[in-house]
């Protein structure tokens, strides 16, 4: 369980990342927050929000027991 809290609060953390630096930059669409429709106008805050689960998710990683 461990180890699939760390592979979850990795790809939040890409996807997080990767937004934000599109929303700042204008360069490397590849996230997924530029790909739903749901969040136009909303990205920035996505992204963060993507970025702080990817935190929360390896503190909880953190806190539990290895396999």
């Amino acid at each position: 369980m461990k180890r699939l809290l760390e592979i979850i609060g990795f790809l939040a953390l890409v996807q997080g990342t990767g937004g934000l630096a599109y929303e700042l930059t204008g360069k490397l669409r590849w996230g997924i927050t530029q790909r739903w429709s749901v969040l136009d106008g909303y990205e920035i805050y996505a992204s963060i929000a993507l970025i702080v689960l990817a935190l929360a998710l390896f503190a909880a990683a953190e806190s539990r027991q290895p396999d």
